[in-house]
């Protein structure tokens, strides 16, 4: 299942719109805050499809019957650009527990990459819903080594990728991957280039939110 959260008009399209503007990019607080309003939009169309339950709820006149979340997901995402993203979804899924993964490019002379996974902490995730923030879903390749990773912790009983920007050849590549992955953007863009970004994307997230790194 794809769901692109942005076909249907809502005020989503004007934050994705300005995560994009290099003139607004200059202003990392902003690009941060778009970042985690999508996550909070992401949070109440997730939370829609999660198991409820009744529960009585004592008020100061009475008892009133109330239907709430079954169980809260745990929510994952990749360091370090998925942080405002993640802090999205835990603003409304505040009791979840939370995994946190260092997933990124390992770039070689000829150009070509490798995703070095050099650290993951995770709660139990066995029988759970699992989450996963990563704001560009580019070639999909860290998201889905990600996933296998985390199933190795345990294995959820539902899955869904939370992603800003998405590429369609990334998503291809999660569906045939991880057939059972539930995937929600904030839009799709169709390219990717010659050395794996998004086109026309946004360049890098991490460096937007967080500042320039060395490369190594």
């Amino acid at each position: 299942m794809v769901i692109n959260l942005s076909e249907q008009f809502s005020l989503l399209n004007n934050w994705v719109a300005e995560l994009r503007d290099v003139a607004v990019q200059r202003d990392r607080m902003r690009f941060r805050r778009n970042l985690e309003r999508i996550g909070e939009v992401a949070a109440i169309e997730i939370s829609k499809r999660l198991p409820s339950k009744i529960e009585d709820t004592p008020t100061p006149l009475g008892i009133s019957k109330s239907t709430v979340l079954n169980e809260y997901p745990v929510l994952a995402t990749i360091l370090r650009a998925g942080v405002p993203l993640h802090q999205g979804l835990l603003n409304y899924f505040d009791k979840s527990d939370n995994a946190f993964i260092s997933a990124y490019r390992k770039h070689n002379e000829d150009g070509s990459f490798e995703i070095s996974l050099d650290y993951i902490s995770c709660p139990a995730l066995e029988n759970r819903v699992l989450i996963i923030s990563d704001p560009m879903l580019a070639t999909g390749a860290s998201l889905v080594k990600t996933i296998q990773y985390l199933k190795q912790e345990g294995k959820p009983r539902e899955i869904h990728v939370v992603a800003a920007i998405a590429s369609q050849p990334g998503i291809d590549f999660i569906r045939k991957s991880e057939p059972a992955v539930h995937i929600w953007v904030g839009t799709i863009d169709a390219e990717l280039n010659d050395k794996g970004y998004i086109v026309p994307g946004l360049g890098d997230a991490g460096d937007l939110a967080f500042g320039p790194k060395i490369q190594f």
